[in-house]
């Protein structure tokens, strides 16, 4: 293949350069072996996918009666999925699902990628027995021969090589790759269509799906930037009176862009029922749909999910409801009647909002008994906060050291239990879990004694079969 060398000046302008085929053998596909240069994106890197896929170069050396023939739309397909991937990693299974191939076709093309200096292993998958399988790392690589055939100049060294500019020869068809680039390989249909060309032209239904650079439509700057046309047909203009206006009849239509789907009557219901159940306290785990039919006449209407929880608080909140959907139901029997227009309803949320009922459930999660803190660090900062602090010398008489619990006067324990007891029976259990988590679990037996341990972290676990009971 005859492709133009990049020139220096004006002189050299007929100088051509003759590449030889492109085959990376398999001991040479790894990065740090590897004679090309990391592509910087997925971009870049799918205009050398095609610039291989038109030039001829490359052709699977395969000595077996199956597999694919050629680099062909195939091979750029899974390309195009390759070049969406950051870190490129993908698994089998995951480029099957993709493309629609089976995993022997993927494993075929992802070779010819490495084969035609695409593709360099970073780090290699591994199968072993009793473990997941790791997919392979791939670096998108710009081969040696694009460079070349082009005219890219490149500034560094080895595969971190940057692209400095090209050859004023090598343009032309850049732009073109860059329009390849920039468009989708399509999976060809499997239904064959009676429009479809002749088999053996240009357009058939394996060179129409291709959006490679042929040898036959590819453009040779060598000859003065002409680029030859295929003579299986010319392309249809519209007439110069239809452009005069700037609109043109397209044969397909274009497709309108949506946004998100508008609800109809059900999903409104079901959206109000589900918005509910996770409000209403007492609606605890209600059926979704079964609360979506009570709720139907009220959703039709237009009520809010704020709407509706207004006109439950006009009534007492139960304590303990047994069946939620027939209580609803109940609640909710006449609502559209009593409540017809909008500005009613939004008044009547107002004076909800403004209740206080509505700022005691608002605040009810924060009410409650403070518990002592998981971690033995936090722990031992709260027991330091609130441990008595020693006076100053200097500024009254100082108060005797203790060395232990075992230094507790018999006085000072019996005040201690007792206090501990009292406590206790008023569900309070503070004092004990506190000592017992600072100073261990002896010493808060030798403080308030083994029972009243043993009760105090019973309560503290918040078990509901355990009763408080009398000393």
């Amino acid at each position: 293949m005859r492709v133009p060398a990049p020139r220096s000046s004006v002189e050299d302008a007929g100088a051509v350069v003759v590449l030889p085929g492109l085959f990376v053998p398999e001991a040479r596909q790894w990065l740090s072996v590897s004679t090309g240069r990391v592509a910087l994106d997925g971009y870049s890197w799918m205009q050398a996918v095609h610039w291989v896929a038109g030039s001829g170069l490359y052709q699977p050396r395969r000595h077996r009666s199956h597999g694919p023939r050629s680099f062909g739309a195939t091979t750029v397909r899974v390309a195009q999925e390759l070049a969406q991937l950051s870190p490129c990693r993908p698994g089998i299974e995951y480029l099957v699902r993709r493309t629609g191939l089976s995993e022997r076709s993927v494993e075929y093309h992802l070779a010819m990628l490495r084969e035609a200096g695409l593709l360099a292993y970073i780090v290699r998958g591994t199968r072993v027995r009793g473990e997941a399988a790791q997919a392979s790392k791939f670096a998108l690589m710009v081969p040696l021969e694009f460079d070349v055939a082009l005219g890219v100049r490149t500034a560094g060294e080895g595969t971190g090589r940057r692209m400095t500019g090209i050859a004023e020869a090598g343009r032309e068809l850049m732009a073109k790759l860059a329009t390849k680039a920039s468009r989708k390989v399509r999976r060809p249909r499997a239904k064959s269509s009676s429009k479809s060309p002749a088999k053996g032209t240009l357009g058939s239904a394996d060179q129409g799906v291709v959006t490679a650079v042929s040898d036959e439509a590819r453009c040779t700057p060598m000859g003065g930037g002409s680029c030859s046309v295929s003579s299986a047909g010319t392309p249809s203009f519209p007439p110069e009176s239809k452009l005069a206006s700037g609109q043109s009849d397209s044969p397909t239509p274009k497709k309108v862009k949506r946004g998100r789907r508008k609800l109809n009557a059900v999903g409104r219901r079901f959206q109000l029922a589900a918005e509910l159940i996770r409000r209403v306290p007492w609606l605890g785990r209600a059926s979704v749909p079964r609360i979506a039919w009570i709720v139907r006449e009220v959703a039709d209407a237009g009520w809010t999910a704020e709407q509706v929880i207004a006109f439950l608080d006009c009534g007492d909140a139960p304590g303990t409801v047994h069946r939620p959907s027939g209580f609803l139901a109940g609640r909710l029997a006449g609502a559209v009647a009593l409540w017809p227009t909008e500005e009613g309803r939004e008044r009547a949320v107002q004076a909800y909002r403004d209740s206080r009922r509505a700022e005691k459930a608002r605040h009810r999660e924060w009410e409650g008994a403070w518990r002592a803190p998981r971690s033995r660090a936090v722990r031992r900062m709260v027991a330091e906060a609130f441990a008595p602090q020693t006076q100053p010398s200097g500024q009254g008489e100082a108060l005797p050291e203790l060395g232990g619990v075992e230094d507790l006067s018999p006085q000072d324990l019996a005040q201690m239990q007792a206090t501990g007891w009292g406590e206790f029976m008023a569900g309070d259990t503070t004092l004990v879990m506190t000592t017992y988590d600072t100073l261990g679990p002896a010493a808060a037996v030798h403080i308030f004694g083994a029972d009243l341990v043993q009760r105090a972290r019973k309560l503290a676990s918040g078990s509901s079969l355990m009763t408080v009971g009398h000393r």
